[in-house]
């Protein structure tokens, strides 16, 4: 897919961060968009800059992507609407943060509801739309902690190393079968998002001080960026895209030390994490 011109592109948790600034970079590319969150009002507004940025049409809606049966109803309403379906990114996600001994277990179904059962209703509603196309695309947005671990983010990393592996597979299996279709696994390090403030944490965790850490030191890249990279990997069918000099710089720490980057960022993570924060 060397051009998105015309294509139709769905699009979750659009309402902000990496989701709206897609939408605004596909929109100047002469995308068709169909974008979705659960929070309106910021939906409302990508609609809105979309529109602005030159989208030659813009569906926008709201969608839990944690409920099944509202996901596969929604799939047929945006196929139905458009006739086709091109690419779909899965990137609606949130985060918790906090050690897995301190972690309720709703928040533990709702983490992995929405970054890992919301990727895979996206993929699973629209893959044979996307097969029917022609020429389709999955984005799956994981994340540099898809790549290695945190300490307080075992539930988040464990949706993240998901989606990886899930979205690997896939691409595997669309070449197997000679299908029509590109994969890619994306995997952000720090992008100057909302994911943190929007976070729920344990008990134990401050959560004022944990977003202050995410907001002020870890998130350097803006969303734009992050979209325009994320654009590129599609055009060019890329498997692995990362995100950010964090991301290529922790992967290939991971990759020289192999398993023992897991004693480096423990020792690293109790000098310089501040007391009842985590990294999110």
């Amino acid at each position: 897919m060397k051009n998105l011109r015309d294509k139709v592109v769905v699009i979750t948790g659009a309402a902000s961060g990496i989701g709206r600034a897609l939408a605004l970079d596909l929109a100047g590319k002469g995308a068709l968009l169909a974008l979705s969150d659960v929070d309106d009002a910021g939906l409302a507004g990508t609609v809105e800059l979309a529109r602005a940025a030159g989208a030659r049409e813009v569906r926008g809606d709201r969608l839990d992507v944690a409920d099944r049966a509202a996901f596969e109803a929604y799939a047929e309403a945006v196929v139905a609407h458009f006739g086709r379906v091109n690419v779909v990114v899965n990137n609606a996600g949130v985060a918790l943060a906090g050690d897995l001994l301190d972690l309720e277990y709703d928040d533990i179904d709702w983490i992995i509801g929405i970054n890992f059962w919301g990727v895979v209703h996206g993929t699973k509603a629209f893959l044979p739309h996307l097969i029917a196309s022609g020429e389709g695309h999955v984005v799956n947005i994981s994340s540099l902690f898809g790549l290695i671990s945190m300490p307080g983010q075992s539930m988040y990393n464990a949706t993240k190393y998901a989606v990886r592996g899930m979205t690997e597979a896939l691409r595997e299996e669309m070449l197997v079968a000679g299908h029509p279709v590109g994969v890619t696994a994306v995997h952000p390090g720090g992008i100057k998002t909302a994911i943190a403030r929007n976070a729920r944490v344990s008990a134990r965790e401050d959560k004022s001080k944990t977003a202050e850490l995410f907001d002020k030191k870890l998130a350097r890249m803006t969303p734009e960026r992050a979209a325009e990279i994320i654009v590129r990997g599609i055009t060019r069918n890329q498997a692995r895209v990362l995100v950010g000099i964090d991301a290529h710089a922790l992967h290939h720490l991971a990759k020289i030390t192999g398993s023992r980057y897991q004693d480096i960022i423990a020792r690293g993570a109790k000098k310089v994490l501040p007391q009842d924060t985590t990294v999110v």
